[in-house]
């Protein structure tokens, strides 16, 4: 078998998807993309698929090492982005030619389903509690929430008060075993998130991810000094050496690889495979599309400390096209009970509806990030 083709589709709300084909007539589908650099990911995909145009699809991981470290420079969020998604196309077509999940292929199920959370709020989320009551009526066990808006190195007390009181509402409003996890986003400073974290803790969050950017992780063990609360981070690491620190310094609980960013199902694999000998759990970050997700429940069904998994059905950032619209299957993602089942499909188990996808990048996106700014001007992160 040998890759003949490909194909881009840059979609709404923000996604790109990857197409790749055979002279077997086998394809798969893969999702590479850095949200608000779509372009810049397609352009890498389009220079790395030069060398895989006539390989055969099935030696995942010698394709691997060559994108990797054929390149003199290599990592990063564009190169490994490119590459997360080509890796989940070469795993859906080769469960597409031997017959099975990918799973199957990396050691089979180790659970039936696997809890799942949904977002609640934007980036200044209002009237969260009930939000949050909408989502446990849903059946979900858990949400995800923004903690607070741009925040300088020393900031207002009432932005701390402000985020408590959030955090507040929604335990009072959905009661002490619902879960809940805060993202900072890498907004908030030391300082500061020293002190959210411990007026945070009587509410006893379910994580508290990216309290500070990660570049910044000699500061997360200052921060943990300060709370009992789970520290989560790793949306922005890369490869099974970007957690590498991460894991041997001991400053997180909860490690959250992308993977469409962080090299793909396999290296997810090898990294939560690293975490675990830390005593340290895995929970995928998947704000994306239905490729992504699929991509994590396949790492979900065959990895132990996998605890939770994120999925965009209804985030804020779909407005106009959602989770299952480009899905000929959309049953496959099966909510019940806060949990998904382990789709059972060959390959990632989603079949793609191509004719809208065709459609829909004649439309494209233009999606960018907000740009965020203090009261004095100053850049602030979002």
């Amino acid at each position: 078998m040998k890759i003949t083709d490909f194909k881009l589709y840059q979609i709404p709300p923000r996604w790109l998807f990857l197409k790749i084909e055979t002279d077997e007539g086998i394809s798969g589908w893969g999702e590479p993309v850095v949200e608000g650099r779509a372009h810049t990911v397609s352009t890498g995909v389009t220079e790395l698929m030069d060398y895989l145009i006539g390989k055969d699809p099935r030696n995942i991981e010698d394709h691997f090492q060559v994108l990797y470290r054929g390149g003199f420079y290599r990592g990063g969020p564009i190169l490994m982005s490119a590459i997360s998604g080509i890796e989940q196309v070469l795993w859906d077509i080769k469960g597409k030619y031997y017959n099975m999940p990918v799973y199957e292929m990396l050691g089979g199920a180790a659970r039936d389903n696997i809890r799942v959370y949904s977002w609640i709020g934007g980036d200044r989320p209002q009237e969260v509690g009930a939000t949050a009551k909408e989502k446990a009526d849903a059946g979900f066990t858990a949400i995800k929430m923004n903690g607070t808006e741009e925040m300088d190195y020393i900031d207002s007390y009432s932005k701390v008060d402000a985020a408590v009181e959030r955090v507040a509402a929604i335990r009072e409003t959905v009661g002490n075993d619902f879960g809940i996890g805060i993202d900072f986003h890498g907004r908030v400073h030391k300082a500061m998130a020293k002190i959210l974290v411990k007026e945070l803790e009587p509410y006893r969050p379910m994580f508290i991810e990216e309290p500070v950017l990660v570049e910044n992780i000699e500061a997360f063990q200052k921060i943990a000094n300060h709370t009992a609360t789970p520290i989560a981070a790793g949306e922005r690491n890369y490869t099974r050496w970007g957690f590498k620190k991460m894991l041997t310094d001991g400053v997180v609980d909860i490690i959250q690889p992308d993977l469409s960013h962080s090299g793909g199902i396999l290296e997810g694999k090898k990294i939560a495979a690293m975490a675990e000998t830390f005593d340290v759990a895995v929970a995928p970050h998947a704000p994306l599309g239905p490729i992504n997700l699929a991509a994590s429940l396949q790492l979900d069904a065959c990895t132990p400390n996998c605890i939770i998994q994120e999925q965009s059905l209804g985030i804020h950032y779909n407005q106009g096209s959602d989770l299952l619209d480009y899905l000929q299957n959309p049953q496959i993602f099966e909510y019940a009970d806060g949990t998904v089942k382990i789709p059972k499909g060959v390959g990632l188990g989603v079949e793609i509806d191509e004719a809208r996808v065709i459609e829909a990048a004649k439309v494209s996106h233009q999606w960018k990030n907000p740009i965020w700014r203090n009261k004095d001007g100053t850049f602030a992160e979002w």
